[in-house]
């Protein structure tokens, strides 16, 4: 489905569960001098203007990166506080980078990114931001482009797998597509974004990615009010496969300061 559009949602509390962790990931990664594959399933545009009418009609970011920031989660030289600065620093003070931007700040030249997305006008706009990147961008379907490049080469690397759920199969298929996934790439880290939603439609998608004891599994969730008035998310949260050192340590650090409100 296209109708989905993050730049309604950008700087979220989500977005600030799962870009910091993220951000953790790849600056732990890249401490070796070893080159990294990075492939997203589902990318967006890359980058989201917080100031611009569509942001601010929602104003979750206020929510987010907003009282975050105001409240002094991240110090400066956390990654994720750094790649905000960097990002920042290219498209402008009220820029907020999304995972490929991430990725793309965070990556080395010798790195491989790889990005999909269906949605014209956001491809066209992921195209500009990563230009300078080396990023490859896919407009096909997220899920066909991470089975056909698995295993990637480099074979370090991670996969974001962060779909919209506007699509409610996806809630029954993604178990068995994380599964097929690291059967073909063992060593990959495979990063799964899911909204924690009052209804609970995500809890059968966790009881059969538990089952399925794939390695170095960590799952962390954190809860947050909902945005406005009817939203039914009310958390956030990831099941990362072959989990890097020091993640769950952030992890923990990160749902004290969620769960102080």
């Amino acid at each position: 489905m296209l109708s989905y559009q993050h730049h309604f949602h950008a700087g979220n509390a989500a977005d600030v569960h799962k870009h910091a962790l993220l951000s953790v990931m790849l600056a732990y990664m890249t401490q070796k001098d070893k080159p990294l594959s990075y492939l997203e399933t589902h990318a967006g545009r890359g980058v989201y203007d917080l100031g611009a009418e569509h942001a601010r009609k929602t104003a979750e970011a206020d929510a987010g990166i907003v009282r975050a920031e105001a409240r002094g989660w991240f110090a400066p030289d956390h990654p994720y506080a750094q790649v905000l600065a960097r990002a920042r620093s290219l498209w402008g003070t009220r820029a907020y980078p999304g995972s490929p931007a991430i990725a793309g700040l965070m990556l080395r030249a010798g790195d491989k990114i790889n990005l999909a997305e269906l949605h014209p006008a956001e491809v066209d706009v992921l195209g500009d931001v990563m230009a300078g990147f080396g990023a490859h961008i896919h407009a096909q379907d997220g899920f066909a482009m991470a089975r056909a490049l698995t295993p990637p080469m480099p074979r370090r690397g991670v996969l974001l797998v962060d779909p919209s759920y506007e699509v409610k199969s996806d809630y029954e298929t993604l178990p068995d597509f994380l599964r097929g996934i690291h059967r073909k790439w063992n060593v990959g880290v495979l990063a799964l974004w899911y909204p924690l939603l009052e209804s609970g439609a995500h809890k059968s998608m966790l009881a059969a990615l538990d089952a399925a004891e794939l390695p170095g599994a960590l799952r962390h969730e954190v809860l947050f009010g909902p945005a406005r008035p009817g939203h039914r998310m009310v958390g956030s949260g990831l099941f990362i496969v072959n989990a890097p050192y020091g993640l769950e340590q952030e992890a923990k650090r990160l749902g004290r300061l969620f769960a102080k409100g």
